[in-house]
């Protein structure tokens, strides 16, 4: 079986990075402007109906291939080339050891045979990857091999997606990838740069919030809890008579009735600081760590005005809003105002459209 599912090695050339969600499609743009430092060229949204994606699977192809080809319109690049990602859940990854001497082809071969015991489906039905992570620290005669499957039909529908809205597909990645990938610019946010300290990272989506907690570059622990921006979404629709366009729409507008704030918006707000608590909890009693110096909040509700202080108080930890082009100088296509807003939910097309340098 060949191994053609390029997760790790994009050819070094400008990519758009193209985010799928749940919610919105989302593309970013960056050119490098020296050593690991980057400019934004310009980046897009563009909401989604409900229930063009679902459960991390394309259900509604059309609408899905139209915001993708009205997204990358509005953007008005030439680029055409775009690195994409799968959901996290819709891909399998495990470590495994391997000869250090081996060469490439013998390499794929060992891949293959020890994949046969991890993937839970015939091997002609997967995409397979893997990637060379270093040498084992105990052990020099021997690397470390990270191997990464998905089922065909999941890659294929994005790249026909893609192909769709005319743009060409160079790389898939992994949604979690690309999120520690934008995470290194995050991290310059945190005092010391986060060197030696445990940071949180919770992603709180439309229907899920992905928490990832990272010491220095490693990742030491990944969840996720049901729960998102949709419950909010379906709160206002209850208690307005509203569909689901205009609860979204009262959302990002904020031209919402007079105790939307305090009937809606605060109780959703406090109830999310405590799913980040719970998180947390569940963070210490199933690993040995005891302590998270900060948490970075990402997403679309990362966006809610005051929502870091609400979750700081809650969990007594400092907590910062995401924003993975702090550090960059912004071309002048970009609004400075509304890239604050924006920057939280752009942290999986941020990390992709590194991909073209990330050898």
């Amino acid at each position: 079986m060949q191994i053609d599912f390029s997760i790790f090695n994009p050819k070094a050339r400008p990519l758009l990075g193209l985010d799928i969600s749940t919610s919105a499609v989302k593309m970013v743009e960056l050119t490098e402007s020296g050593k690991e430092t980057y400019r934004l060229e310009r980046y897009g949204i563009e909401y989604l109906q409900r229930d063009a994606v679902v459960d991390g699977n394309i259900a509604n192809f059309d609408a899905v291939s139209e915001a993708v080809h009205k997204c990358w319109r509005r953007l008005g690049t030439s680029t055409k080339f775009v690195a994409m990602s799968l959901p996290t859940a819709a891909v399998i990854t495990k470590k495994i050891i391997l000869p250090a001497n081996l060469r490439e082809t013998e390499m794929e071969v060992q891949v293959e045979s020890e994949a046969n015991q991890y993937i839970p489906f015939a091997l002609d039905e997967v995409n397979l990857d893997f990637q060379v992570l270093g040498a084992v620290p105990s052990s020099p005669e021997e690397v470390e091999v990270l191997i990464a499957a998905s089922r065909k039909e999941k890659v294929e529908d994005r790249v026909a997606c893609a192909e769709a809205a005319e743009l060409k597909p160079l790389v898939m990645d992994v949604e979690s990838f690309a999120v520690q990938a934008a995470f290194e610019l995050v991290r310059k946010q945190v005092p010391a740069k986060g060197k030696d300290q445990i940071v949180a990272l919770v992603d709180i989506g439309a229907v899920a919030t992905k928490v990832m907690v990272m010491k220095d570059d490693q990742l030491v622990y990944s969840r996720e809890q049901a729960f998102g921006g949709g419950q909010l979404t379906q709160d206002i629709m209850r208690a307005y008579g509203m569909s689901a366009e205009e609860a979204e729409s009262i959302k990002r507008s904020g031209s919402a009735p007079e105790n939307y704030e305090s009937e809606l918006l605060r109780p959703f707000i406090e109830g999310l600081a405590v799913e980040v608590s719970r998180a947390l909890q569940f963070f210490f009693s199933s690993t040995q760590f005891n302590q998270v110096h900060h948490i970075v909040l990402a997403g679309g509700c990362a966006a809610i005005a005051g929502i870091d202080e609400v979750v700081a108080n809650r969990t007594q930890i400092p907590t910062i809003i995401a924003n993975p082009f702090a550090g960059m100088v912004p071309s002048s296509k970009v609004r400075p105002r509304q890239l604050m807003a924006d920057a939280p939910l752009l942290m999986v097309a941020c990390g992709l459209a590194m991909r073209r340098s990330d050898q």
